[in-house]
C-alpha cells in the first residue's frame, strides 16, 4: 500500500470523527478497517447514543469488520483510527490480530480535551488490593470446571 493510499484511509477515519461531533452522535473518534485496499467496515464513537461504554470507534469498526468477513480475526487487515487507541481499544485491536495499526491524534491530544485514559494505565500497574475499583476473587474452584471442559474439548476453536 502506498503512502497516498494510507493517507486516504486515515482521512476517512478523521472524516468520521468530525462527522460524529457535528451530528451530535458522540465523541470525536472514527475508525476504518481496510482489507486488500478496500474499506470493509467503519465505526464512530457510539458510547452516548447506544448507552454502551465499550462502543468506541475502534470496537465498533472491529465488530462490523468481523461480521462482514464472517470471522473473529482481522487477518491481513489494517485499522486506521483518528486517535491513538485507549487501553480497551488497544486490547481489542490486539485480540482482532490485524496486520497494522495507524492513528492520527495522540493520547495526549485526547487528554487535552478531557478524554484521559492515564488513570487506567496507572491502575493496571497496581496490585488488585490497591486499585480504586474494589476487586475480590470468588468461587475459583467452581469456575475451574469451565476451564477443564475447554482444555479437554476436542471440538473447540482456538483463538
Amino acid at each position: 500500500m502506498t503512502r497516498e493510499e494510507e493517507k486516504f484511509f486515515m482521512r476517512e477515519a478523521i472524516r468520521l470523527s468530525v462527522e460524529n461531533v457535528e451530528s451530535g452522535k458522540g465523541g470525536p473518534f472514527g475508525a476504518v478497517v481496510v482489507k486488500n485496499g478496500v474499506i470493509i467496515a467503519h465505526g464512530a464513537n457510539e458510547v452516548t447514543t447506544s448507552n454502551d461504554p465499550t462502543a468506541h470507534a475502534e470496537v465498533v469498526a472491529i465488530r462490523r469488520a468481523c461480521h462482514a468477513l464472517g470471522t473473529f480475526q482481522l487477518d491481513d487487515c489494517d485499522i486506521y483510527t483518528s486517535c491513538e487507541p485507549c487501553p480497551m481499544c488497544l486490547g481489542a485491536i490486539y485480540w482482532a490480530r490485524p496486520a497494522r495499526l495507524f492513528y492520527a491524534n495522540t493520547k495526549k491530544d485526547a487528554a487535552d480535551i478531557k478524554f484521559d485514559d492515564q488513570f487506567i494505565y496507572e491502575e493496571l500497574e497496581l496490585p488488585l488490593t490497591d486499585r480504586k475499583l474494589p476487586t475480590r476473587q470468588l468461587l475459583r474452584d467452581e469456575a475451574l470446571k469451565a476451564f477443564e471442559l475447554w482444555k479437554n474439548s476436542t471440538d473447540k476453536i482456538l483463538y
